[in-house]
């Protein structure tokens, strides 16, 4: 195993693609778990693994077309998500939904690839990510859903907080839940795809999912919660960067390894410190945010 010296690891450091990596991870950290805490509240798990599918159906077009593949795979996430919204009424439609867009966008994707004679290994490498290629429009895409995503959740804190909570309530007071709803799923859509150059699409979780579960366990109402996996997100993914670099080892596992162990050591805490967001409907809920 190869381990840098501490003046290897500083000059590393010094690297364009380097920084550009780490200001991407910092800014990935700002609003995707957001993201995450979305996708836990929703219960709409599914979702991710779509959007992986769909965002590889967008890089191949993107391919074949010779416009930029994760421009195209953006588009394509953010069409896809506004598209499902209308079946997102109940669990069960939305997984049904998720099964065959899954199977439609990947058939799709093989078939570009195949048809048009490109070469696949381009499309195929985001599966594991290649963060030190991040560019200045991947950046430009994660520091407009860092600033778009916790936006959004505090202009609407108390009508996404009645969503998560249970979705009739919400309609019932007057919130637009149909519209709040899409504007929801378009995020995750772009969201997963903006995060997959940076761990790929089989490891996205690292960066959305995975701080989110941990912040359940440690925050006590959704803007605590949100709060938590925000700043889990962020010692994650400094943290995993680093240790890739002192190591030698690919960012993307790294990443995983060093948040399921956050979600892991979270998970000891004991439940009852812990107030979900999502209790029974019979239960009042706990500190929702106020409306001012």
């Amino acid at each position: 195993m190869s381990v840098l010296a501490v003046g290897d690891l500083g000059a590393m450091l010094e690297l364009v693609p380097v920084r550009r990596a780490g200001v991407a991870l910092l800014l990935a950290a700002v609003g995707l778990p957001v993201i995450g805490v979305i996708i836990v509240g929703l219960d709409i798990m599914p979702v991710r693994f779509a959007m992986m599918h769909v965002a590889l159906f967008g890089i191949a077009i993107g391919l074949l077309t010779g416009l930029d593949p994760m421009l195209c795979a953006l588009v394509a996430c953010a069409l896809s998500g506004a598209g499902v919204a209308p079946l997102a009424r109940t669990p069960d439609g939305l997984s049904g939904a998720m099964g065959l867009l899954m199977s439609l966008a990947i058939a799709a994707a093989l078939l570009v690839l195949a048809v048009s004679g490109v070469n696949a290994s381009g499309a195929f490498a985001l599966l594991w990510g290649s963060i030190l290629s991040v560019g200045t429009s991947d950046l430009v895409v994660l520091g407009v859903l860092a600033v778009v995503v916790p936006s959004l959740f505090w202009w609407k804190r108390r009508d996404v907080a009645l969503l998560l909570y249970d979705r009739e309530l919400a309609q019932c007071s007057g919130v637009p839940v149909r519209l709040l709803t899409t504007a929801l799923l378009v995020l995750v859509a772009v969201a997963v795809a903006g995060a997959i150059k940076l761990t790929g699409a089989l490891l996205v979780d690292a960066l959305t999912l995975l701080p989110a579960l941990a912040a359940r366990r440690l925050g006590r109402s959704l803007w605590s919660i949100t709060l938590w996996a925000v700043g889990i997100g962020v010692a994650v993914n400094l943290t995993g960067f680093l240790l890739a670099l002192w190591l030698d080892w690919p960012p993307g596992p790294v990443l995983v390894l060093v948040a399921g162990a956050v979600v892991l050591a979270a998970h000891l805490i004991p439940e009852r410190r812990n107030s979900s967001w999502r209790a029974p409907a019979s239960v009042p809920p706990v500190s929702l945010p106020s409306s001012h």
